[in-house]
């Protein structure tokens, strides 16, 4: 029943793991069986049928293998939203490799750390982007064996039809276990380098399921992606469910209000995700009341909570559009809780209850549940979760202490079980939709002349939800300026990292351990902007 067992498969049982086989990389060859004609990604003047999109993915995927990427390795994508960014999801998922994506708002130097962690054997740039590709490799102990750049080429870079080829290529068959780790995504963590959290087939498509179920996906719908696929947000609750449930696909390559409301009314949108920060943008533009929208369907948003006067307008603006919140982060692949449509007035602000395939608590420090409207930490159980941090045990057996993924969030259950994130236990802020560690631009601007004492945290702001803030102490004799601090910055922080308020103090407010607390800061300059 088994099979014939050999040296390579002592067991026999390699047939039966291949028969029930359900990974990423299947998605594709799957889904093209169900609706081949059906349309599945709109790029531009580029649109690829289901079946024209499992044939592009099986090219890219043997392209891959043909540059020397075997299963284990590790493939970077740096690059802004396109197919061929989302080809390379699946595919590097079809032959068992690790796709690596990079924020491209990063600058050479953070690039060239997650280089020399992650040792990718192939990097993919968009062209515009090589220049700086080329920048962190000068930077970094690891430079890529194999480049290859989008919509263009340079010396040593071939373009990424190479990876194509004549579109007909077939990948080896590659046995690749439910748990097999086929996803490398970089954190914002709140320590000073960012953490590379490992996904695997089963805690994506765990939550692909969770988010198709609780967020009402269908075959259907016409999804606009526009935020970014670097982020877990818009390429695994969105682009790659839609994919697997043969919705189409319109891809946008920035999150630019006056773009977002002509391609929904062009494309007849049902379905849009943006963190706050854009659908206020969108609210705001100049556009808005003359662009017909009505194909709107069904909203969502993350990364942080919608102010309550944003969802009063949205309600008010677009009333045939019913919204989601989903909360979760990186390594939940990403969403554990979820607020539904219904609950949005009642329970405005909140991150909801947990997904589907999601158990969630809140403990204390040591690890037991608190009751109903007591602050403690955000822990998971899930097969959303990651497999772990790479190359970094320490860090991954904290993160699961008790058998529970620990959020780092702080929140609390009210009465009716809906959970509130009340802080960021590591004072992490969340910018407009980006994750910004506050430890990370302190050490920065720690090492700015003159600057004796530094605390970065968030302040709440109509535009960027939170805003960076950093509050400075000059050493003594000096004199500090706050637009000298933020030109500091500039120079050495992606630009969503850098400080949008700066204020100069004479001394920090502390605990009698010497901490600063950044809490009497926060409120204090909270009061101050009324």
């Amino acid at each position: 029943m088994s099979g014939q067992a050999t040296i390579e498969d002592p067991t026999g049982l390699a047939p039966v793991r291949r028969a029930r086989a359900h990974g990423l990389g299947d998605i594709p060859r799957r889904s093209a069986a169900r609706s081949p004609e059906r349309i599945a990604i709109v790029d531009g003047d580029a649109a690829f049928t289901f079946a024209q999109w499992a044939q592009v993915v099986d090219a890219v995927a043997a392209g891959l293998v043909r540059h020397g990427v075997t299963q284990g390795d590790r493939v970077a994508v740096l690059s802004h939203n396109c197919w061929q960014f989302a080809a390379l999801s699946f595919a590097t998922a079809r032959i068992g490799a690790l796709l690596v994506p990079i924020n491209f708002m990063l600058g050479s130097e953070e690039i060239a750390f997650i280089l020399e962690h992650s040792e990718p054997r192939l990097l993919v740039a968009e062209h515009a982007l090589v220049g700086r590709a080329e920048q962190a490799f000068a930077a970094s102990a690891h430079v890529p064996a194999v480049r290859v750049a989008i919509e263009g080429e340079e010396p040593g870079w071939p373009e990424f039809a190479a990876l194509v080829g004549d579109g007909r290529g077939v990948p080896p068959e590659v046995d690749v276990a439910d748990d097999d780790p086929i996803r490398l995504m970089y954190t914002s963590g709140t320590e000073s380098r960012p953490k590379g959290a490992l996904l695997s087939s089963r805690s994506l498509l765990w939550q692909y399921a969770s988010v198709l179920i609780e967020g009402e996906g269908s075959a259907d719908d016409v999804d606009l992606h526009a935020l970014p696929l670097y982020h877990c947000a818009q390429l695994d609750c969105f682009l790659g469910p839609d994919l697997y449930i043969g919705a189409r696909s319109v891809i946008a390559r920035s999150p630019d209000p006056d773009l977002l409301l002509q391609m929904i009314e062009e494309n007849r949108v049902t379905k849009f995700f943006a963190p706050p920060t854009v659908w206020i943008g969108m609210l705001n533009s100049p556009r808005f009341a003359e662009t017909d929208l009505s194909s709107l369907r069904k909203g969502y948003y993350g990364a942080s909570a919608m102010p309550v006067e944003v969802l009063a307008r949205l309600a008010e603006r677009l009333p045939q559009m019913r919204l989601w919140n989903f909360y979760g982060q990186t390594e939940m692949a990403p969403v554990a809780t979820i607020l539904k449509p219904e609950e949005q007035a009642a329970f405005a602000g909140a991150a909801g209850r947990a997904a589907i395939n999601v158990e969630t608590q809140v403990v204390d420090d040591g690890g037991v549940p608190v009751p109903p409207g007591t602050v403690g930490e955000i822990v998971h159980r899930s097969p959303h979760a990651t497999l772990g941090y790479y190359r970094d045990p320490e860090k991954t057996a904290e993160a699961f202490q008790g058998g529970w993924f620990h959020s780092g969030d702080l929140g609390v259950f009210d009465e009716h079980g809906v959970l509130r994130v009340v802080d960021r236990k590591k004072d992490m802020i969340k910018s407009g939709g980006e994750n910004v560690a506050s430890r990370e631009v302190e050490e920065v601007l720690y090492t700015m002349p003159g600057v004796a004492e530094v605390a970065v945290f968030g302040l709440p702001d109509p535009v960027w939800v939170e805003a960076v803030t950093a509050v400075v102490v000059p050493q003594d004799g000096q004199r500090v300026e706050a637009d000298e601090v933020i030109a500091f910055a500039r120079g050495r922080l992606a630009g969503f990292k850098i400080p949008k308020q700066v204020h100069v103090a004479e001394q920090m407010p502390k605990n009698p351990s010497g901490k600063i607390l950044k809490r009497v800061l926060r409120d204090a300059y909270q009061a101050q902007q009324g």
